[in-house]
């Protein structure tokens, strides 16, 4: 009788706190700071459905044509999660969805389809572990999590779900992006995780998130160790951004002794604005660094070791752009571009084509085909890119974009003349014992994209 009485007690005092703390004025993190030109986030400084009382929807459509010079007799393109066909005219994402709240209880779900929910689900191999088919499961899903709000310091989320990645600071959304194929450093980091957050503003410049993830964009685990990692963003103001994300996991299926670490840094800066000027109106750049290396399991981080530790493994890379905006920010040009390395290519996306979806049996994180693209210790990978683009934006929600792209890599690796299907381009045909696929070791594109939100 005491024990109820006394969890009754505790049942009321609780709800009172929440009471109060809902009955306290919501702080709202980095109110009043300009985001809308940052590279990697939403560029509209409102949503036409923003008084809707408990859900805000939100559509995103992506269409693009690409031209390869390289001009592969399959149409495929190779090394890219933003692109998949040549010459064509493509769907690559068609998102709606959008965020619920209701007295703390906080949702957003966005669905996927188009050619990205083939592209970017097929560099996950964690599936491979155990039944059921994930990758399916979750393909045309983007991101969906649900979780709950409290209204103390600038706002304490925890949330738990799939989520987007800011490793590599580009968004998964084009809409948001300055370029539209990104360059090495963040074509090769994750583009979602799979687990837990919880995101604290301590104040209405800072946000400290930690995460409990799955692994590295994976919707399974590879090992029993799930993904530990966070973010730090500051914004002190509308013309500075700062931000770093660190991961920590073991994402070598069937060798839980290897250890990948993960560093993402980005400084962005805007260094003009004139929002009226029919001149330059705005000016900007972004600069990203990445570091991280795997130890243990027969590979040794960053030095070569000896028979027993392995060759070095490890992953460099960075990029930089800068954008101008003129016209009363109606135009925008950018220019830019980065490089990789990466000793290993456990981060390379694999050139489509070549291997068929088993699983190598001595490394689930790898495939096997006909053609496998080689990913063991020791293998190199170094890659680099430039591109410039101009942009027509009439008003924040539609955005008409044509890109030049030019890209080059230490080994064969592009699709070339021959393409990477076979010798007339269809998978239905009989292979010739002498066909390979035609890679190279570099390639230079046009893009045209328009690209769609509300």
């Amino acid at each position: 009788m005491r024990a109820s009485v006394l969890f009754l007690i505790i049942a009321v005092i609780s709800l009172r706190l929440f009471a109060q703390q809902n009955a306290k004025p919501e702080k709202i993190p980095f109110d009043g700071i300009d985001q809308t030109w940052q590279n990697g986030n939403d560029r509209r400084d409102s949503s036409v459905f923003q008084h809707m009382k408990y859900f805000t929807p939100s559509i995103l459509i992506d269409i693009n044509y690409t031209h390869s010079f390289n001009n592969p007799n399959d149409n495929t393109v190779v090394g890219s999660t933003a692109l998949t066909r040549n010459n064509e005219v493509q769907l690559s994402g068609l998102h709606f969805g959008g965020d619920l709240n209701y007295k703390g209880a906080r949702a957003r779900f966005m669905t996927q389809f188009g050619t990205r929910s083939i592209v970017v689900p097929r560099n996950d191999l964690s599936p491979y572990r155990g039944q059921y088919k994930l990758a399916d499961v979750y393909r045309y899903i983007s991101e969906a999590y649900a979780g709950y709000h409290f209204n103390t310091l600038y706002g304490i989320n925890v949330d738990a779900g799939l989520f987007m990645s800011y490793i590599g600071l580009n968004s998964y959304y084009q809409e948001e992006n300055w370029e539209y194929q990104a360059s090495f450093t963040s074509d090769n980091t994750p583009w979602f995780f799979n687990g837990i957050r919880v995101q604290i503003f301590p104040s209405s410049h800072l946000k400290i998130e930690a995460w409990v993830i799955n692994g590295w964009q994976s919707y399974g685990a590879f090992n029993s160790m799930p993904g530990l990692g966070g973010n730090l963003t500051w914004m002190p103001n509308s013309n500075l951004k700062l931000l770093t994300n660190d991961y920590f996991g073991t994402d070598c299926g069937g060798i839980p002794q290897r250890k990948r670490f993960h560093s993402d840094n980005s400084l962005l800066v805007r260094y003009l604005h004139h929002p009226e000027s029919r001149g330059v109106s705005m000016m900007a750049f972004s600069l990203t660094g990445d570091f991280g290396f795997e130890t243990g399991g027969g590979v040794n981080g960053l030095k070569n070791g000896d028979s027993v530790h392995g060759p070095a493994q490890y992953f460099l890379s960075g990029m930089l752009y800068n954008r101008l905006w003129f016209f009363k920010n109606k135009f925008a040009w950018t220019i830019g571009g980065g490089f990789m390395t990466n000793p290993g290519r456990y981060l390379v996306l694999y050139p489509t084509g070549q291997a068929s979806p088993l699983p190598n049996p001595n490394d689930p994180t790898k495939t096997e085909g006909q053609f496998p693209f080689s990913a063991n210790p020791g293998d190199q990978f170094v890659g680099w890119d430039c591109s410039t683009n101009l942009d027509y934006m009439p008003n924040q929600s539609l955005t008409f974009r044509v890109e030049f792209v030019h890209r080059e890599s230490s080994v064969p690796y592009f699709a070339g003349a021959g393409g990477v299907t076979s010798q007339t381009g269809y998978s239905t045909s009989t292979l010739d014992p002498d066909w390979r696929p035609d890679l190279v070791k570099s390639e230079s594109r046009i893009i045209i994209a328009i690209l769609f939100r509300l």
